[in-house]
């Protein structure tokens, strides 16, 4: 099948009745979710041309999700934008997108407005019947939809940039057609599961979600935002909603193993545990293994740049503290290689270099932006295979261990220069961790002060942290100011907020 569309046609043809989606105030069987999203698709046909992008502003639930099918049944790709962007960053956003349709409700509205947008504004409040289309509104539908390729967009989620203009990542249905088979086949995801979706859907860790649930069969539950303050009620709610599949943010996961979360209640229903975004504490990721031991770990890794993940670990014993989970071995369909400084590829284990990825799902590119895509997106001979390709450079640093898989070694601009010394921040949170009284850290350099600085939620004080990690670390990448602090602050995809405890800091 070349169009994500026909995957949800034949699941809720065979499983008409069967919850789609769930989240907490509002379900749609998959026989509803297609009719309304057959019903946006109309209303959205004679508002905008085909191959256009269709920006959502708005927060995930499950008339979103009908929404943004709609986008693609109207031959246009849906772009979410989180309403919690700044002003002048939703202003970049509309700026990369020249889009002439936003979706939207009453409440962010005005947000357009001082945005200055001038193109058109869909309400959500207009909402589309759960009844199926007539047979002539469907034939308007097949009309637009005859004329699209597997290589049309899909979706564009929006990263940050080096020059400090967001990117729009571009990624095509045969993009995610391909992971996602890879995907629910290597994890066995079926009907059966119920799928608990954390990430916003402006976050690549959703589609993993959304298009597992949509290829499968399987029920999509979305965790409102509102609950990861409440790490008690959080888990009510995976264990009311019998959460089997979970694919979330190391940080997410954190913040109920830290927390003690897991002492007042287990989601004894998930059976599989994915995590991605950042190095998972291995001090976390033994409460977990504690706490559900049956429960089948799995470590993630891999940009929104190549459609959500080129490698897996699965993670089958209890690492010790000081240790680093391997991001894995290569999903098929993929080819996953380091390159040094020079260009050539690294073998042989142990040396780091830039971590990169060609093979099947590469995204199209930067929407709009063909400098930068051109500047990531290169075609070369890889070595190993001897074929030129097209291949992706991640900016990502890592190495091959000596039981052959791929450790991730943090990122080319975490690596820094201090005090006449190259050091990499993941050494010096790795020896935090190491500590009894650490349960979570974040290390930063301030260009400015020429200083390391350390951040920490745990039991011990910071004099004794400062003495303990001199048991791990040469004096010179011991951080000047260490401070401790009652929580991690999370961006809104989960991952600690590096940006926030430099402001905090200064």
């Amino acid at each position: 099948m070349d169009n994500i569309l026909k995957y949800l046609e034949n699941t809720a043809e065979k499983f008409p009745d069967k919850t789609a989606v769930d989240d907490g105030n509002q379900q749609f069987t998959y026989q509803e979710l297609l009719n309304r999203a057959r019903h946006f698709g109309l209303s959205f046909l004679n508002r905008t041309e085909p191959g256009r992008p269709v920006a959502i502003l708005h927060e995930k639930s499950s008339e979103v999700l009908s929404a943004m099918f709609g986008v693609v049944y109207a031959g246009c790709f849906y772009v979410m934008i989180d309403p919690e962007q700044p002003l002048e960053r939703l202003k970049d956003i509309l700026t990369v997108l020249e889009t002439d349709l936003v979706i939207t409700d009453s409440t962010y509205r005005h947000q357009l407005d001082d945005a200055g947008y001038q193109g058109q504004i869909y309400l959500l409040e207009e909402e589309p019947s759960d009844e199926a289309v007539t047979a002539q509104e469907l034939d308007k539908l097949m009309e637009r939809r005859s004329f699209a390729k597997n290589t049309d967009l899909l979706y564009g989620i929006f990263t940050s940039g080096s020059t400090g203009k967001p990117k729009c990542v571009a990624v095509s249905h045969q993009a995610v057609i391909d992971f996602i088979g890879h995907f629910t086949k290597q994890f066995q995801i079926t009907d059966r599961d119920r799928i608990g979706n954390q990430a916003p859907f402006d976050f690549d860790v959703s589609v993993k979600d959304i298009y597992s649930a949509i290829t499968t069969g399987a029920t999509l539950v979305l965790v409102p935002k509102r609950l990861f303050a409440l790490p008690p009620k959080l888990l009510d709610y995976l264990c009311d909603k019998k959460v089997t599949v979970m694919v979330w943010a190391v940080s997410a996961l954190c913040l109920i193993s830290s927390l003690k979360g897991l002492k007042y209640k287990i989601p004894e229903d998930a059976r599989l545990i994915m995590f991605s975004g950042e190095v998972m504490p291995v001090k976390q990721m033994r409460l977990w293994q504690q706490a559900l031991p049956q429960t089948e770990f799995v470590n993630l890794y891999g940009p929104s740049e190549i459609t959500c993940n080129c490698t897996w670990y699965p993670v089958q014993r209890e690492f010790q503290d000081g240790e680093v989970i391997p991001a894995g071995k290569a999903f098929n369909g993929r080819t996953v290689f380091l390159l040094d400084d020079t260009g050539a590829e690294i073998t042989e284990p142990g040396k780091t270099g830039e971590i990169c990825v060609a093979g099947e799902s590469l995204a199209d590119g930067y929407y709009h932006n063909e400098e930068e895509t051109a500047r990531r997106f290169v075609q070369g001979i890889i070595a190993s295979t001897g074929e030129t390709a097209r291949y992706y450079k991640t900016g990502d640093l890592g190495y091959y261990g000596e039981d052959e898989n791929l450790y991730f070694a943090g990122r080319k601009d975490f690596q820094i220069k201090h005090m006449g010394h190259r050091i990499e921040l993941e050494e010096i949170e790795r020896a935090f961790e190491k500590l009894d009284g650490v349960s979570r850290c974040c290390c930063l350099f301030d260009k400015k002060r020429n200083k390391l600085l350390g951040f920490y939620t745990g039991d011990s004080e910071e004099k004794e942290v400062h003495q303990e990690l001199k048991r791990y670390l040469p004096v010179y990448m011991i951080p000047a100011k260490i401070r401790k602090i009652n929580k991690m602050p999370l961006n809104k995809n989960g991952k600690i907020d590096r940006k926030y405890l430099a402001e905090e800091w200064s």
